[in-house]
This record gives C-alpha cells, sequence and structure tokens, in this order.
C-alpha cells in the first residue's frame, strides 16, 4: 500500500491543504492507497478551529509553538522533529504547502530520505529575498528539492522555468485557497445554526452584516514579519487618519496574535471609534466578513487570492508582492508602507467610484475552485 504524508502548521497552511485533503477523501476509496497528516504546531491558537471545522485530524502533532521563538531554533527542533515523523510514517510522498519555514524544512527533510515531495503554491517569487522574508527563499529551496511543482498561474510556471526547473515536474493547477474559500461558503449556507451564529457575532460588535445597514465595511489585516516596528506603526498610523477622515466607515480589524503585531496596533488604534479590533475570526467566520467588504487593506497573500471572488479591491500593504496576476488585471494595488501612501492611495480609491468599480469588476486570476482535485488527479495517477 502507498502511503501519502501532509504536513501542515499555519493557519493560511490549513486552510489551502483541507480541500486538498477532502479530495483525496473522496478520491482514494477506488485506489489502494492511506494518508496522514502531520501539525507541525507553529499556529496552534488560531489553527485548532480550522482543523476541527474542516474536520481534518492530524496523525502526528510536533506542538513545536513557542512566543517568540527565533527561526533557527524552530528549523532546528522543526529539522529533528519532522525527521522523527518521517522514520515513523514511512511515506512515500510528502506534501507541503507554501513559503513557511516548516513547509521548507519538511521537504529538505523528505529530500534527505529520498522521498518524493510535492509541493503546493510553488513558483510564487518576489525577487527580493528579504520581502516576505524568511518565505521568498523558503520557496525557493523547495522548488529545487520538490518532483511535483503545482503552480496556480502561468506566471509562476514561467518563474520557476527561469530557474531551470524541469517543465515536466510543473502543472499549472489554479491556487487551492479558491476551493477553500468556495468550501467554507458551501458549508456556511447548508449550516443555518453557524450562519446565524456568525451574523449574531459581528451585529453584537456593531458590524451589521446581515442586510440591514448600508455602512460600508473596510477588512484590515496586517502580520508579516518583515513590517515588525516601524513599518507596522506606519500603516498602523495610515489606518487611524483613514478611520478619523471616513468616519461613515467601519474599519474591522482581526489582529494576529503576535506580539510584535498585537503590541503596536492596540497602541495606535484602540479607542478610535469606527475601529473594531477583533481577536483572530474563525475561518468561516473571516470568509463571511471578507464576502461582504467593501474594500480590503492587508499584507497578507491568501486574501490577495481570496477577496476577488468576492469583487473586493484589495490595496496590498506591502513595498513587493509574489502575486503580481491580481496587480495586472487591476482587482489588486500595491501602495506600500509608508503612512502617506496608504491614506492617498486608500482615500482615492474610497472617494472616485470609477476606479473603485474598475477594480471590483476584475475577475479573479488565481483559481476556479477545482484546483485541489487536479492535483490529486495528477498524484493518484503517479502513485
Amino acid at each position: 500500500m502507498k502511503k501519502i504524508l501532509i504536513f501542515l502548521g499555519t493557519r493560511p497552511e490549513i486552510i489551502k491543504l483541507a480541500p486538498l485533503i477532502d479530495s483525496i477523501k473522496r478520491k482514494k476509496t477506488n485506489i489502494d492507497i492511506e494518508f496522514e497528516v502531520c501539525f507541525t504546531g507553529q499556529h496552534i491558537e488560531m489553527a485548532s478551529h480550522i482543523i476541527e471545522f474542516f474536520n481534518i485530524k492530524p496523525n502526528y502533532n510536533l506542538s513545536l509553538m513557542e512566543q517568540n521563538q527565533d527561526l533557527n531554533k524552530l528549523s532546528g527542533k522543526l529539522f529533528i522533529s519532522v525527521d522523527e515523523v518521517l522514520e515513523r510514517a514511512d511515506p512515500d510522498l510528502v506534501i507541503v504547502q507554501g513559503d513557511t519555514t516548516s513547509a521548507m524544512i519538511s521537504a529538505l527533510a523528505s529530500f534527505h530520505r529520498k522521498i518524493k515531495i510535492a509541493h503546493i503554491e510553488a513558483g510564487l517569487r518576489s525577487f527580493n529575498k528579504l520581502a516576505p522574508f524568511p518565505e521568498e527563499i523558503n520557496r525557493t529551496i523547495i522548488s529545487r528539492v520538490a518532483d511535483f511543482n503545482f503552480v496556480p498561474t502561468e506566471r509562476a510556471k514561467e518563474n520557476l522555468l527561469k530557474e531551470n526547473i524541469d517543465s515536466s515536474t510543473i502543472w499549472v493547477v489554479g491556487n487551492t485557497v479558491v476551493d477553500a474559500m468556495l468550501l467554507t461558503l458551501q458549508i456556511i449556507e447548508k449550516d443555518s445554526d453557524l450562519k446565524r451564529k456568525i451574523v449574531e457575532f459581528f451585529n453584537e460588535r456593531g458590524i451589521l452584516l446581515n442586510g440591514q445597514n448600508e455602512t460600508r465595511i473596510i477588512t484590515v489585516t496586517m502580520h508579516r514579519r518583515e513590517h515588525f516596528g516601524e513599518k507596522l506603526e506606519n500603516m498602523c498610523k495610515a489606518i487611524q487618519i483613514l478611520a478619523k477622515e471616513f468616519r461613515d466607515i467601519i474599519f474591522v480589524f482581526p489582529v494576529h496574535l503576535n506580539p510584535n503585531v498585537k503590541k503596536i496596533v492596540y497602541s495606535i488604534l484602540q479607542g478610535v471609534r469606527n475601529i473594531i479590533l477583533l481577536e483572530p475570526l474563525p475561518y468561516p467566520y473571516f470568509i463571511y466578513l471578507l464576502s461582504k467588504s467593501f474594500l480590503v487593506l492587508t499584507d497578507s497573500g491568501g486574501i490577495q487570492e481570496e477577496a476577488p471572488s468576492f469583487n473586493v479591491p484589495v490595496l496590498v500593504l506591502r513595498d513587493v508582492t509574489e502575486r503580481i496576476e491580481g496587480i495586472e488585471v487591476g482587482v489588486s494595488k500595491l501602495i506600500g508602507t509608508q503612512t502617506y501612501q496608504i491614506v492617498y492611495e486608500s482615500a482615492r480609491i474610497i472617494k472616485d467610484r470609477t476606479e473603485y468599480e474598475k477594480m471590483q469588476k476584475g475577475e479573479n486570476p488565481y483559481g476556479d475552485g477545482k484546483a485541489s482535485d487536479r492535483i490529486v488527479d495528477v498524484l493518484l495517477k503517479y502513485i
């Protein structure tokens, strides 16, 4: 019997791998394989509810989360723990997603054992090794050892070909985050109790999402490691200025638990009347909020891929982005991390209906909701 081992550790990894796991469950009935899941555990507080929501049952839990641990310490712990799992599980194929340190170490440890590696969301490049940090180097390393590179777009494929990655190892499939988002909305619509709880949760916090209110909502997220410190302060000051200028708009900000983020966000934005600071939201709650938003301000990668499916324009709070496709088709815009630039670009989109509608009407370049099935079909054919 052949075995697949899936590594996941952070909240975005779980979200993007959930529809893949669901697809394997559906398709494996006709093929003699088994699969196991290893949760490396970096985002344990923010990840547990997603694991439960998508009915994922990890076979291994490494529990590696420590507050403010540096990357070298995490990497060392990962190498030892992941290798122990590989020895015990003895898989024929390992699946990793994205560009986290845990994904890179899991891939490299598997390579050392000559285990086949599939990389989901391969080929993203900013061409700046410090932005995003350390993700740009992580994903480049994974590309060198992966046997299956599943890329979301043609541009991502071109990036790999320029790095002399064998074309026979590359498949353009779309991004599984779109699959996860659509799967989540289906679950919400089928579960009337869940939908009622979501609506009540936001209503109780003054965020009316049930059609009774014309108030516009701007969803804000910030978490990138390279923004800790002055850049994050600049970004928060911009949100503060915008909230005071546009008092009829509610700014909803689910705040990352990392103390490097939380401390700065609360010190600058707490107490502003139309800024609502929340704990990290359960994934279905966040997707429902996103679907009702007027605009998104974010430094996240995944939200750049999700929001266009709801026709919600995205202003990207970064100096560079590896998700160029959204910029090119006009559904997102890169506006940097300087306070004045964020305020200027955001105010322009809020005030200029024509410019807003141009962004709103663009088509999502990142997928059609079928990426997971495409990936599993290729892997099962190999097995």
